[in-house]
């Protein structure tokens, strides 16, 4: 961008998509169209290319993550909204248990009150709790708010269009933030764990799911044949975009390692930080508080 013949200092500087270098702005705006072309095709190559396996590492996010009644979750970059249904199922399970043991403590009950028990907890909305989901992309959102029509996830989420870098939240909010694949795709990171800090009630928790390093030669090796000869040709087939797949195999290469994520998440003030490798460091579970 020219303004009056001075190139700005935003232009100047320069950042990765995938391999390629590129200025900023550059890589919000290819980004962007990166996950336009691939929504509506995104649950089907996720398990395309993961074999299924992404169900599972979602699934441990959620138990790592053990929310309970009440809990306030923003669920960032969660698009196609595979984090929230799983954190409402895994409240809705949670109010279930608390029933039985209410009812467990009194026995003289009939069988009309212990059905208007069980029908006055549903009625709560998940005992207060909510998730929101919030992403850049339109699109996304577009077929994750189709998706929650479609299996019945309608109370208790929201979807918001936000930048993770600058979300539209007040300080102080939220009790969990999660962000599944999504933050290696942002264009400053730190700058995307600080809007994190900031959004994180006192005691709150980040957590992180993100591929990583893999901590196995031999299967090291293995994984970086599949994911450049065989996932740009699943996305070929199956979706119609070769280069969408060919920058996210990059961008995976291009974040940063458990470690210096874990030091970037200290930089900003999270506390007790800690990651969980999974599949051998295929992903990483990275969490971390607000104290």
């Amino acid at each position: 961008m020219i303004i009056r013949g001075v190139q700005t200092d935003a232009d100047e500087r320069k950042t990765h998509f995938g391999f390629e270098t590129v200025s900023e702005a550059e890589k919000t705006e290819k980004v962007y169209k990166v996950f336009e072309n691939v929504a509506k095709k995104y649950d089907i190559m996720n398990d395309a290319m993961s074999l299924g396996i992404h169900r599972l590492w979602k699934d441990r996010l959620l138990h790592v993550m053990n929310p309970v009644p009440g809990t306030k979750l923003l669920d960032v970059a969660g698009g196609t909204g595979d984090i929230t249904f799983r954190f409402v199922d895994y409240v809705r399970f949670r109010l279930r248990c608390q029933t039985r043991r209410e009812l467990k403590s009194r026995q003289s009950l009939s069988w009309q009150q212990i059905a208007e028990s069980y029908g006055q907890n549903e009625s709560k909305s998940l005992g207060g709790s909510h998730a929101i989901v919030c992403d850049i992309n339109k699109q996304m959102l577009k077929v994750g708010k189709q998706k929650a029509q479609s299996l019945g996830y309608t109370k208790g989420v929201s979807w918001v269009v936000g930048n993770a870098e600058e979300l539209p939240f007040d300080d102080n909010k939220f009790d969990v933030y999660t962000i599944a694949f999504g933050i290696r795709n942002v264009t400053h990171i730190s700058q995307a764990l600080e809007e994190a800090y900031r959004v994180l009630k006192p005691g709150g928790r980040f957590l992180c799911l993100e591929f990583s390093r893999v901590n196995n030669p031999f299967l090291s090796r293995l994984y970086d044949l599949y994911s450049f000869q065989v996932i740009p040709v699943l996305g070929e087939v199956i979706a119609g975009d070769w280069k969408s797949y060919q920058y996210l195999v990059e961008s995976i290469r291009r974040f940063p390692e458990q470690e210096e994520f874990k030091a970037m998440m200290e930089d900003v003030g999270f506390l007790k930080t800690e990651y969980h490798n999974i599949t051998s460091g295929v992903v990483a579970i990275h969490s971390g508080f607000k104290l």
